[in-house]
């Protein structure tokens, strides 16, 4: 409680800052693109996020508090050609947490308190060189690639430490139909210098997409092919495990039943197979479907997501963004070798009424975890948050429970988090 009372201290000075009820409003918006030259100008980026995290477990408890920077410029010609560089460190102010989640000799390895993974650390987290017209773009170097809702590519933005890749990456759109394709050597894991091998995994990745909108639809294949390097080990897999070919169909379309209701639809359907080195011949399935409804501030989100498992092996998603899927207790980073079925209910309300606290939203889902395989019941999980904005910070306080019935143990977190972005 002691360190969740000095978070809450700490974040509550660049909340007052940003707060036009605290400081008066800038005479002009700092961090915007500043004209250097003819066609050339250069755009600042500056992202500090400052967090308290608790976890509570039968066995392990954790409190953390971390502060991120991201610091560095992007500069753009007029032609669509530009060049990026971004440095990202992370200070612990409370250190009383296990950074790795794996053995490793390091002082951050602390086995004696529950994982949060953000480690300290200072890397460059991205440098690209990027050529951009109206029908094409061309991205090279170490980048941030978020691909859909990020189930299988993502740059799992929630923790401290950002997931990069070293890649090239082309994006088309030739009238209806749009081609997205990645060729990555490097997967830049949230562990960060520090992590030994788990600092990056290579191998050859790609990731394709072809896609149309056919008017309120948009309909994409994708194909993901991971090649992992051999003697890699991805988070709880071994490399010949992790090696992965997944294909499939994936479809999202909003439509407006009134003028303040709108139903927005998502399904996903794919199958992975084994691939390059995986030793076992195996064919899993991937189901999504979702079914969003608003009505002004209101909405309510239900849906159920499968990984499913074949001969001893399950949908893995190693390259995901894992945080935003299955609950954000994060019992489920690996899926366990029955798979999983997730069913969720969720409910949104935007509180616009509310002027003092502008962007006030508060946000509640529940989760019931089964087996893909076999019909356990893994446990249940209630996840709740507030936002809100304050000028430019952008205030967050999360909070999940999960409680196991088959899978893991009891696990409580709690965040509190201020975050400040130009």
């Amino acid at each position: 409680m002691k360190t969740f009372l000095l978070a809450a201290t700490a974040c509550a000075a660049p909340v007052a800052l940003a707060h036009p009820a605290f400081a008066a409003p800038p005479k002009s918006q700092w961090g915007d693109p500043v004209q250097v030259g003819d066609g050339v100008t250069v755009d600042p980026i500056i992202d500090a996020r400052l967090r308290y995290e608790a976890v509570d477990t039968p066995t392990l408890d954790a409190d953390a508090m971390t502060l991120r920077l991201r610091a560095g410029f992007e500069v753009k010609h007029a032609s669509g050609l530009s060049f990026l560089t971004e440095s990202e460190g992370t200070l612990a102010l409370a250190d009383g947490y296990n950074a790795f989640p794996f053995a490793i000799a390091d002082s951050q390895r602390r086995p004696g308190y529950a994982v949060v993974g953000d480690p300290m650390n200072v890397e460059l987290n991205r440098v690209q060189a990027q050529y951009k017209t109206r029908a094409a773009t061309v991205t090279v170097g170490r980048q941030r690639i978020n691909l859909d809702d990020q189930r299988f590519v993502g740059a799992v933005s929630w923790r401290q430490n950002e997931q990069t890749f070293d890649a090239a990456r082309l994006e088309a759109k030739l009238g209806p139909v749009m081609l997205d394709g990645a060729y990555a050597i490097s997967q830049r894991t949230v562990f960060g210098v520090d992590a030994g091998p788990r600092r990056a995994y290579d191998g050859d990745f790609a990731f394709l997409g072809l896609g149309a909108k056919l008017g309120p639809v948009s309909v994409k294949a994708f194909g993901y092919l991971l090649d992992y390097d051999a003697g890699e080990q991805v988070g709880a897999l071994a490399v010949s495990n992790a090696d992965t070919q997944t294909w499939g169909l994936r479809a999202a379309g909003t439509f407006t039943l009134a003028p303040k209701t709108r139903l927005a639809l998502t399904g996903s359907y794919a199958r992975q197979l084994d691939w390059k080195s995986n030793p076992v011949d195996y064919s899993a399935q991937y189901v999504l479907a979702e079914a969003a409804l608003t009505h002004g501030p209101l909405g309510v989100t239900g849906g159920y997501e499968q990984l499913g498992a074949d001969k001893g092996r399950a949908v893995q998603t190693p390259m995901a963004t894992l945080h935003k899927f299955q609950g954000w207790a994060d019992l489920f980073l690996t899926t366990p070798a029955g798979g999983i079925e997730d069913w969720y209910l969720g409910a949104t309300y935007k509180f616009a009424q509310v002027k003092a606290l502008p962007g006030l939203n508060a946000a509640v889902t529940f989760h019931r975890f089964e087996s893909a395989v076999g019909s356990l019941h893994y446990g249940d999980e209630w996840d709740a948050s507030v936002g809100v904005k304050l000028g430019r910070a952008a205030v967050l306080l999360k909070y999940a429970d999960y409680n196991a019935t088959s899978f893991g143990a009891d696990t409580r977190k709690l965040w509190l988090q201020v975050e400040v972005a130009y």
